[in-house]
């Protein structure tokens, strides 16, 4: 139980890792023999451990109330509260894509409306409140950016992107119409305000350098808003037509390649600049954290934003791009998963936050 008061937002991202290792594998452009059956069991390794997760911040809530509220004061581990919605929305769009396989389609879309609101609600909060306390109550270095503050603001897209999914199970009508709107605009929300920070994380990686800590794992998040932004886009695109006007959801579809292919090319881009300076923080040292989960529902994402590349474009080129990318996937969830798994029961990774920040530097 003592364990409990260290348990930090951040454990969420390991939902958000798994779950994307079910939702983009059942969007692969390839079907391999035993892949439906190996997404069906990681779908419910992920759901289990959401709820496992949300038993335990409950207790820990009620257990050590003080440890709980401290992490929402601190300027690196505030952020992560973003990582729950998205874990609700991870298992919700798994539930529409794989789940329905082994509980039933109706039980499935219901469970995916529930998470779905649940989290779209957390998202919206998040995204509108953790912002809100930077600007007013943290103290910010200006060498501070990092990943992580993307982790509230992107919740929004990932609604966008699997509330696209339940479109299909909505009435026509005017209900339908306004889920579509309404995606769209959650998708506008975090797209620009994750572009901004974004830039500022660019900013500060060419004014100071990085952290050469555990931190640096967390630049693979700038793939999250790139991915699922292309992704949303893929699938706001193909179910426009149950709800608005053919020649609008033509524009909408078109959106989605015009929109998709250049973001996807920034974010082949970013993928090598991430690359690169993980593998320099790892030659020197970088010691295992719950930041390396980032390095798995960012990728997922980059996936599924291609897959939907390759249906809207029929090229070969994307379908390979994105096998490529899962291959990657699943060897980078494994480690971490293993690590994770370990970690949690030596309790190591229960640890309190780091009260000072994390200094940037070049060399």
């Amino acid at each position: 139980m003592a364990r409990l008061a260290h348990l930090g937002p951040n454990w969420f991202a390991s939902v958000m890792g798994t779950g994307i290792v079910a939702t983009a594998g059942a969007t692969l452009p390839l079907h391999v023999p035993g892949l439906t059956v190996f997404t069906r069991a990681v779908w419910v390794v992920a759901a289990v451990l959401l709820v496992v997760l949300t038993v335990a911040v409950i207790v820990q809530r009620v257990r050590h109330p003080v440890a709980a509220r401290g992490y929402a004061r601190n300027p690196q581990m505030t952020h992560f509260y973003g990582a729950a919605p998205m874990a609700l929305m991870t298992v919700a769009a798994g539930a529409v894509l794989t789940g329905k396989d082994l509980i039933g389609e109706r039980p499935a879309v219901d469970l995916a409306w529930v998470l779905w609101t649940a989290g779209t609600l957390g998202g919206l909060f998040t995204a509108a409140t953790i912002p809100f306390l930077m600007f007013t109550q943290l103290d910010v270095e200006p060498d501070a950016a990092f990943g992580g503050w993307l982790m509230p603001v992107v919740p929004p897209m990932v609604s966008a992107a699997s509330g696209a999914l339940l479109l299909p199970h909505m009435a026509p009508g005017t209900g339908r119409a306004t889920m579509l709107y309404g995606c769209y605009a959650m998708f506008g929300l975090s797209l620009i305000a994750g572009l901004i920070i974004i830039t500022m994380i660019w900013s500060r990686l060419a004014l100071y350098g990085t952290s050469g800590t555990a931190r640096v794992p967390t630049l693979w998040i700038v793939l999250g808003p790139l991915g699922q932004g292309i992704t949303a886009a893929g699938l706001l695109g193909s179910h426009a037509g149950l709800a608005v006007a053919p020649e609008l959801a033509g524009a909408m579809n078109v959106f989605a390649v015009v929109f998709g292919v250049p973001v996807w090319g920034f974010a082949v881009l970013w993928i090598v600049l991430a690359t690169e300076l993980t593998v320099r923080t790892m030659r020197r040292g970088m010691p295992f954290a719950l930041t390396w989960w980032s390095l798995t529902f960012p990728v997922g994402t980059f996936v599924t934003g291609t897959a939907q590349l390759a249906v809207h474009t029929g090229l070969p080129a994307f379908e390979v791009a994105a096998v490529v990318a899962y291959v990657a996937l699943l060897g980078t969830w494994a480690l971490v998963a293993v690590r994770t798994a370990r970690g949690g029961l030596a309790g190591t990774l229960f640890t309190p936050p780091p009260a000072d920040p994390v200094k940037a530097r070049k060399g």
